[in-house]
């Protein structure tokens, strides 16, 4: 059963402007992924990943919104949605591929994001931004 907080509100957002807001956002995943019940490797997992892809909207999307909402379809878990509005992704093959880096990260970034979660849908392209969408389900 889901605290009633987290079922009534709704998805909440959160702005990714500012380097503090990575932790702020974080902070918001960690606390709804304890709430819904994960266990401590899930919260893990979900914040890792969380981290990734609020941290690559920052620096190469120059900012962007995270989305968190409870998902609820006959079991529970997190869904969480990064924008940005930066240049895209010329070609998401290569970005999801371990060791590609454009800055100077190990280069696990979006290939390693999509091993934590259970779902991982990216839409991109170069001139329009970059949206990702991860879940998480409860086991």
């Amino acid at each position: 059963m889901l605290p009633d907080e987290l079922t009534d509100q709704g998805p909440r957002e959160h702005s990714v402007r500012a380097e503090e807001d990575l932790l702020s956002a974080r902070h918001a995943v960690r606390a709804s992924a304890v709430a819904v019940g994960f266990t401590i490797v899930d919260q893990t997992k979900i914040v890792t990943a969380a981290s990734e892809l609020v941290r690559n909207a920052y620096i190469h999307g120059g900012g962007g919104t995270m989305t968190i909402t409870v998902l609820r379809k006959g079991r529970v878990g997190l869904e969480l949605t990064v924008r940005d509005n930066g240049p895209g992704i010329a070609d998401v093959e290569q970005a999801m591929t371990d060791g590609f880096s454009t800055g100077a990260g190990l280069g696990h970034g979006l290939g390693g994001t999509r091993r934590l979660v259970d779902e991982f849908t990216i839409d991109t392209a170069p001139g329009r931004g970059t949206t990702v969408t991860i879940v998480r389900w409860k086991p």
